[in-house]
């Protein structure tokens, strides 16, 4: 495993949409560990493959639950509102309101390439929406309501 260098905003890659992951390979397997490390190290809640610098659709988020890995995934259904501060480990030391769901569910493959589908309220909808925004390259701060502030803490 290793630590990945996280692309800031402003980089084209995190501007681009995400291929598929057709099949699980040694190198998304070695991906998705790195991003994980990654995430880790940088005390982030989520991080998505573009912004290690990989157009693959690959998300992995963790709200304080265990590891969550997602492929490919979906989100297919939607319900209710939310509003809160939200950050991202691409744009660091700064947050910004931002509404999203405040329950998603969403269709995935996990690292064994199996379906799985994710009920999600609150924090975990918060990460489901931004990493699967990532993926389509759609930045955070594209929906902040009221501009961005400092904080001392970034977290995704």
């Amino acid at each position: 495993m290793a630590i990945r260098k996280i692309r800031l905003e402003g980089d084209a890659v995190l501007g681009k949409k995400c291929r598929p992951v057709e099949k699980m390979t040694d190198k998304i397997h070695v991906l998705v560990d790195d991003m994980l490390e990654t995430m880790y190290e940088s005390n982030g809640v989520g991080l998505a493959a573009p912004q290690v610098g990989i157009l693959k659709r690959v998300v992995v988020i963790d709200v304080g639950d265990g590891p969550l890995v997602m492929i490919n995934p979906q989100l297919i259904e939607s319900q209710g509102e939310q509003t809160g501060d939200e950050g991202c480990l691409s744009v660091p030391g700064v947050a910004g309101q931002v509404t999203r769901p405040n329950y998603v569910r969403v269709q995935a493959l996990d690292e064994e390439m199996q379906e799985i589908e994710i009920e999600a309220t609150e924090l975990l909808a918060r990460a489901c929406c931004h990493e699967i925004d990532h993926l389509d390259g759609i930045m955070y701060t594209a929906l902040v309501e009221d501009g961005l502030h400092p904080v001392s803490n970034e977290e995704e």
